[in-house]
């Protein structure tokens, strides 16, 4: 995490006062306690540069106030110095640790980021007059992935869309959404409709499962909307599977898609319920469509009240851009939840360009 700029001033401020202290108790230096903590903080928080700057200034000032009393050169002023470099080669240790630790971090969080870009790949920013945007938050923020998915593809039916969550958050189901997806790429451009691309993803998805403990073949699903955008951009289609509803911007107005008969999540086919058909909406040039996991929906305000993209985006638009809907929504559902959230969230943002006739 990147600390305030004050942060840096602690340091320099402890051994301002801890030498004021030493200065005005003379016999007992009851300022020593502030210097030797001053170049442990510094290790802990700054640079080695300043850590090494903390540490000499806490070593000349106990060697100047030593002058000072007339305790250099007795066993009380050697002991006095001896412990002030101590505490700063502590100090120093404390800094090359963290340091360490930082670097280990940084390549975990690099391969992590990786792994991310290989699971997860950002959409296509352009498909004819569809301009894409999509953000991840993921809940566990030192893993950066978890168990929501996105993805947009050009297919001989149109431009089709998925938005998922898997149950469970984390590393956990970062398998389970690669196979999603996996099957989502290879199965969109072969599908007739909706329904046998779910029905390849559902496959795909048992399939898994049944490598896996009981639990998870037993309680494991997915939840998600699988779309199809008619060729000439004018209407979308929306096979809902248990997921939060898509929402439709329109100019400042913002419309839920509520499915007519919603779909059971993926993976619950043992149930042995039809799989319903998919609804069309009209999706007027200007307009967005958005598309959230239920770490969106599901966020709580401090007083228990879920988050409601319909009301809070209602009167904000027009929005040009996606980048612009999922800006507006991400801040306003941090300021919502008003602390770290407990799910993943993922936005996917479809905006189809106004002036822009279809290819």
């Amino acid at each position: 995490m990147r600390w305030p700029r004050y942060i840096s001033f602690i340091p320099a401020a402890m051994v301002v006062i801890g030498a004021v202290f030493n200065m005005l108790s003379p016999r007992y230096y009851w300022g020593d306690y502030l210097l030797g903590a001053a170049v442990v903080v510094a290790g802990g928080l700054l640079s080695r540069r300043h850590t090494i700057a903390v540490a000499a200034a806490i070593v000349l000032v106990q060697l100047v106030l030593l002058i000072k009393d007339g305790y250099f050169g007795h066993a009380v002023g050697t002991l006095s110095l001896i412990s002030a470099v101590f505490t700063a080669l502590v100090g120093l240790g404390v800094n090359r640790v963290v340091a360490s630790h930082s670097r280990r971090l940084q390549v975990v969080r690099s391969v992590a980021e990786a792994v991310q870009r290989a699971v997860l790949p950002a959409p296509p920013a352009r498909v004819g007059p569809l301009a894409i945007a999509a953000v991840y938050k993921a809940a566990q923020i030192e893993a950066l992935i978890g168990g929501d998915a996105y993805a947009v593809q050009e297919t001989p039916y149109g431009t089709r869309l998925l938005i998922a969550d898997v149950r469970g958050k984390g590393l956990d189901a970062v398998g389970t959404v690669a196979v999603l997806l996996g099957t989502f790429r290879e199965a969109a451009d072969q599908a007739a409709d909706l329904v046998v691309l779910a029905e390849r993803m559902e496959h795909a998805l048992i399939r898994e499962a049944a490598s896996r403990e009981e639990s998870v073949r037993m309680e494991g699903f997915v939840t998600a909307v699988l779309g199809e955008i008619t060729s000439d951009a004018a209407s979308v289609r929306l096979l809902n599977c248990g997921h939060p509803s898509p929402y439709l911007l329109q100019g400042d107005t913002v419309s839920c898609l509520d499915p007519e008969e919603p779909s059971l999540p993926l993976g619950m086919s043992r149930l042995g319920v039809p799989r319903a058909r998919p609804d069309r909406w009209p999706f007027p040039a200007g307009s967005t469509l958005l598309l959230v996991t239920d770490g969106v929906t599901e966020a709580r305000s401090r007083g228990g009240t879920f988050y409601d993209p319909a009301s809070r985006l209602g009167g904000r638009g027009p929005f040009r851009r996606p980048e612009e809907v999922i800006e507006v929504l991400v801040r306003d559902v941090e300021r919502w939840a008003g602390g770290p959230r407990d799910d993943d969230m993922a936005i996917l943002a479809i905006t189809r360009r106004a002036g822009e006739p279809a290819p």
